[in-house]
Order: structure tokens, then C-alpha cells, then sequence
């Protein structure tokens, strides 16, 4: 079975399944047009080329980056100019290196009204797994694009959990088709809500990605390609002063009907030192094939229909979150939400038996754009099973940031006012003595804080 980790390993050739540029309004989208920025990190002492290709969805095949010189250790961010799509563009990309690199795309609105961002496959499976989809959920729509990655035409079904299936849809090489889930049957609850999720099977490898969407909300994940007995989320955020929420979505992949139990265990303040939070735990049914939402209810003011926590309600709490208890031992999959109603943005959890004592970062800011001024944030989370020193470093900078973790513990860093003003690269997290480490960055733009400006992608695994 392959893991949640194999959708965040490194590689020298990765797949984005969802960019555009300039695409104009289409019926089932919340935003009257998207644009693509793709950030590239190399992940070897060497020096290297990175070529970028983008595929329509008929199929066809452009050079748009070809043998773009890339720093040992460095980033490339592609963007606007120097990632020329085309007006119009909605498709997949394939980028190729001949180094070993991690990558991630961000989407956008113009003006940076909204934005998400998700990070790049290193290889497709024949079976991929989407935790979370909705349909007048509250304001949320999803769609998704599934992107084949062989060099024949793969031939794809899809089964929702709530009964509706797909079959039969030919996709080229490297070309990828998009799913509104806005126009597809599913009924939902009494007011038309619906929170379902999906496996899709193909007669080829595929990598897809997801977008939920409101009027004004923007969030993005990566498909998944297996699922863990006990996956491990990195960051939750409840902080209910400035708004933050946070919903973990847990699929169950496998044939029957599981108990599961997740444990929140607070982050340090970087600053006092002191637990952001208290340890607890919440319990839920998941029926095979289905989903159930975690956390959201745990952390809310007063109890909730069907909340079965310890949590404090109402307290505030960062950090992170494992799953510890899983009475049927199935296979999981895991996608984090957190949002504030006007800032949102989406990770998928980790197998922890699948993941490393190295995690890099793609991109890393500290007040970035005169306009923006984007800066970013991270935690890092020890699920190795002693005491470790994680210490974190970023590319063209002598400035590092540091914790000592033990086991489940989480580490809290913010890049802010830190590294230097304008700064953009990326980011290294390395363990002494070597734990295995999972790591998860927020980027955010304050400058307008009407705006969806916050962007949330995983930390790549390195061996």
C-alpha cells in the first residue's frame, strides 16, 4: 500500500495537477478568474536545470521553462512573467529536474482577493483517495482536477461515498480533467448540504488536486494515494480571539466500520515558553468509505450534538494532533481545514511510519512584496519515539530557528520580522539525535485583512 508520505516525496520529475492563468469565468467557480505561481526548491549541494511543461486538457504539450538554471539548495518561484501560461490556460504541469527538487503551486485570484496553495506529486498510483468534498456546504463548493501522469491515455472512474459514480473518462498523457462537484447529484442533508468524499481508480498512474471554494474562501490539498493506521496532523488552530477554527476531516479507506481516537497535544509559545493549550482527545464512529469531521466541534464554545471530547471548550489551543486510538486498524486519510470566515487554507495529515528526520520547506517569507508583505510560519511535529533538537535553517540567511521536541511534541516558528525584510526562499528542518519530523507552513498576507490572503501547504520529507 503506498503511504500518505509517498504524495510528498521528492523526486527529480513532480506533477501539479490544477494551474491557470487568467482563466475567466466558468459557471461552477466561485472566482471570476485564477492565476498560477509555482515555487521550485533544489534539494541537493549541487547545482541544477529545471524545465517546466504544461498540458492542456486535450493534450497538448508546451515548453514553458526549459533548463532554467536552479542555486545548490536554492528556489526558483515561477510567476506572471516568468511563467508564461497563456491567457485562458486551465491545465496540469510537469516539473523536471535534473537534481532532486520538492515543489509547490499556488493559486490565486488577481489582486490576491483569495488564494490556496498545494504541494507538487512525485509519482501517480492507480488509486487516489479525496477526504473531503462538498456541495452547498455552508457557502463551500469543491472541484478537482485528476491529472494522468502515464504516456498513454488512462481510462478513470470515481466513487463518492455517497453513492454517485463516475466511469469511463479517457484522459491524455499529462493532461488532467476537472470535476465541479456544484454540478453533479448529490442530494445532501434536508437543506441540500452535502460533505462526502471520493476514491478514484484508473487503468493508470494519476495525481489529482482539490479546491474548496466559497464566495470569497479559497483552500487546496493534494489526493492522496494510501492511508495510515495512525496519521499525525502538524498544526491544529483554534484561537478564538482572532477567529481561528480548525475542522480535520479523517476518511476511512478500508472495509469496516472503525473507532477513532484523535489526541491534541499543544504547542510552546516561542516567546513564554508556556503550553498554548491542554492535551485531549476526541473519539468518533467511521463507517467504511465514509468521513467524519474531527476537531470543529472538540474545541467549539459549549458542547456540540455528538461531540464526544475532553477538550476544553472555548480555550484556546495550537498545535498538533495524532491519531492514537483505531479500534479496526483501517486505513486513513486526513485533510486539516482552518479559517477564520475570511482568511482559510487546507493540508493533508501524515503516516508517520512513512516520513523522515529531514523536512524541507519550498517557500519561506518574511514580509515579501512592498504590496503584501507576506511572511510565513510553520510547526513542526517530532513522531519519532524519543526526544529530539529540530533545528530549522533557510536558504542565503544565517538566521536558524530552534526547539527540543519529544516525542508528539510540536514546534512553533514564525518567520516574521525574523530572517529579513522582503525576503523569499525556503526553509530546512533537520533532527539531533535523527526522529522522524512532519512539518506543515501557513503563508499570510495582513495587509488586507478582508482578504483571503493565507496559503497552506506541506513540508516535503527528505531522506
Amino acid at each position: 500500500m503506498k503511504s500518505l508520505a509517498t504524495r510528498i516525496a521528492v523526486a527529480s520529475t513532480l506533477a501539479l495537477a490544477l494551474l491557470a492563468s487568467s482563466l475567466g469565468p466558468v459557471y461552477a467557480q466561485a472566482f471570476p478568474s485564477y492565476d498560477s505561481g509555482v515555487q521550485v526548491q533544489n534539494l541537493q549541494n549541487t547545482p541544477g536545470s529545471v524545465t517546466l511543461k504544461s498540458y492542456t486538457e486535450d493534450g497538448t504539450e508546451k515548453i514553458v521553462v526549459a533548463a532554467d538554471p536552479i542555486a545548490a539548495n536554492g528556489s526558483n518561484t515561477y510567476f506572471a512573467a516568468t511563467l508564461p501560461l497563456g491567457e485562458g490556460f486551465k491545465g496540469s504541469m510537469v516539473v523536471s529536474a535534473d537534481v532532486q527538487v520538492a515543489a509547490i503551486a499556488n493559486i490565486i485570484t488577481p489582486g490576491f482577493t483569495a488564494a490556496a496553495a498545494y504541494l507538487a506529486a512525485s509519482e501517480g498510483a492507480t488509486s487516489v483517495q479525496l477526504p473531503l468534498l462538498m456541495k452547498n456546504n455552508s457557502g463551500y463548493n469543491t472541484w478537482f482536477a485528476v491529472q494522468n501522469t502515464a504516456s498513454t491515455d488512462a481510462t478513470v472512474d470515481i466513487t463518492y461515498s455517497d453513492g454517485l459514480t463516475i466511469n469511463g473518462v479517457v484522459i491524455k498523457p499529462g493532461a488532467s480533467k476537472t470535476f465541479y462537484q456544484s454540478q453533479e447529484n448529490h442530494p445532501g442533508d434536508a437543506q441540500g448540504r452535502a460533505v462526502f468524499s471520493a476514491i478514484i481508480t484508473s487503468d493508470q498512474p494519476i495525481v489529482a488536486a482539490v479546491l474548496e471554494e466559497t464566495s470569497s474562501l479559497m483552500l487546496a490539498y493534494t489526493g492522496f494515494t494510501g492511508g495510515s493506521t495512525n496519521p499525525v496532523m502538524p498544526l491544529i488552530n483554534y484561537q478564538p480571539a482572532i477567529g481561528y477554527q480548525t475542522g480535520v476531516q479523517i476518511q476511512n479507506i478500508g472495509n469496516v466500520a472503525t473507532n477513532v481516537t484523535v489526541t491534541y497535544t499543544p504547542a510552546k509559545d516561542p516567546v513564554s515558553g508556556n503550553p498554548i493549550g491542554t492535551t485531549c482527545t476526541e473519539t468518533l464512529t467511521i463507517q467504511n468509505g465514509k468521513s467524519e469531521t474531527f476537531a470543529l466541534r472538540a474545541f467549539a464554545p459549549g458542547e456540540s450534538p455528538g461531540e464526544n471530547s475532553t477538550c476544553a471548550d472555548g480555550v484556546r489551543f495550537v498545535g498538533a494532533a495524532e491519531v492514537t486510538g483505531n479500534s479496526a486498524n483501517q486505513p486513513l486519510t486526513v485533510i486539516v481545514n482552518q479559517t477564520t470566515g475570511i482568511v482559510a487554507g487546507a493540508y493533508g495529515g501524515f503516516d508517520p511510519g512513512s516520513v523522515t528526520s529531514k523536512v524541507v520547506l519550498p517557500l519561506i517569507q518574511d514580509r515579501r512584496g512592498a504590496d503584501f508583505q507576506f511572511w510565513t510560519g510553520f510547526n513542526i511535529m517530532n513522531v519519532g519515539n524519543g526526544n529530539t533538537t529540530v533545528t530549522c535553517s533557510y536558504t542565503g540567511s544565517n538566521f536558524t530557528q530552534q526547539a527540543t521536541l519529544a516525542p508528539g511534541g510540536v514546534m512553533n516558528a514564525l518567520q516574521k520580522d525574523n530572517i529579513a525584510n522582503g525576503y523569499a526562499g525556503s526553509g530546512t528542518c533537520t533532527t539531533n539525535p535523527p526522529m522522524s519530523i512532519v512539518g506543515v507552513v501557513n503563508q499570510l498576507s495582513q495587509t488586507n485583512p478582508t482578504m483571503d490572503r493565507l496559503m497552506v501547504s506541506e513540508g516535503a520529507n527528505v531522506d
